[in-house]
């Protein structure tokens, strides 16, 4: 039943039974996908092109203990989240973990990239662009990881709280509070880059009146 729900199931289990054609049809789907969720987890590129690598070597390896149990996409990035904390972990003696923000997700750029994508817009309009863009890497930056792997999965894959718990081996709860405490800590710090483009809206009378 879940392989009539979801084709990627239906492919893996063509590699399962050593259909080679279909490995390489699953790697093509997946991989700049799977390269850009790593980079923005661990934060850097090459490393997270490695990693990509490895994950689909684990899946190729265990390809004949395959049993669909989720969907292909959240087994894969279980996979890939494991070995993307591993990674984090075998750093820890720095302190922070610089984000590269790059496309991700079935609908192209919706990062902090997407912000500084207009080239033809006036040059005081790219340079405000610019730093909100730089501001929401470094709120990104900031989150603890599995703040970063929640929001990752979140808004850069569409992954609902379910899916997303699958993955991190957490209940759905878990993975509310993690997305609300994120969330909150983004909008504190974007917050003073709200209005960089228009004037902040204007004080009424009416507002005047209930303050007093």
């Amino acid at each position: 039943m879940m392989a009539l729900r979801d084709p990627d199931i239906r492919l893996m289990l063509r590699v399962r039974a050593d259909d080679r054609a279909a490995f390489a049809e699953l790697v093509e789907r997946y991989q700049h996908r799977l390269v850009a969720v790593l980079a923005h987890l661990i934060g850097h590129k090459d490393e997270a092109e490695d990693l990509a690598q490895e994950v689909f070597l684990r899946v190729y390896r265990t390809r004949l203990k395959y049993t669909p149990k989720a969907k292909f996409s959240t087994w894969l990035f279980t996979i890939a989240n494991n070995l993307a904390l591993n990674a984090i972990r075998d750093r820890h003696r720095r302190k922070t973990i610089p984000l590269e923000v790059r496309e991700s997700g079935p609908q192209g750029p919706r990062t902090a990239d997407a912000f500084t994508a207009d080239r033809t817009a006036p040059p005081a309009h790219q340079l405000q662009q610019q730093e909100l863009a730089d501001v929401i890497k470094r709120a990104m930056a900031d989150l603890n990881e599995r703040q970063r792997v929640a929001v990752v999965l979140n808004k850069f894959e569409d992954m609902n709280y379910a899916d997303i718990a699958d993955v991190m081996g957490l209940s759905t709860k878990a993975v509310k509070s993690l997305l609300s405490r994120a969330r909150g800590k983004l909008r504190e710090a974007l917050q003073p880059y709200i209005y960089m483009d228009t004037e902040p809206p204007p004080h009424t009378a009416d507002e005047d009146d209930g303050d007093e």
